[in-house]
């Protein structure tokens, strides 16, 4: 289980590619997502059952379910993440307040 998740973490879910649909994009199987998935593949000539890795950015998290946004949302079950990067806030580099006088 991929524990420490938080929205703002860059993920990779590992889908399984279906088949070809057109010579640029490929239909692919997402664990514990009950819809098809096509995405763009130009460069790589995968072949039906192998496994391909997905990266994208947390955007919201309700209990197990995580949404991912891969193009577009998809909401897969945390258990089926990895975490590539996780999110760090940008520092301040001045205070918010003025400078006394």
């Amino acid at each position: 289980m991929a524990k420490g998740i938080k929205v703002g973490d860059e993920v990779a879910v590992t889908a399984t590619v279906r088949r070809r649909v057109t010579e640029d994009r490929i239909s692919v199987s997402i664990p514990s997502y009950a819809f098809p998935h096509s995405i763009i593949d130009r460069a790589s000539k995968v072949k039906k059952g192998q496994p391909i890795e997905l990266v994208g950015e947390v955007r919201h998290i309700d209990g197990e379910w995580v949404t991912v946004n891969l193009g577009v949302p998809v909401t897969v079950n945390m258990d089926t993440l990895r975490l590539v990067t996780s999110y760090v806030p940008p520092k301040r580099k001045a205070l918010l307040r003025d400078k006394p006088p």
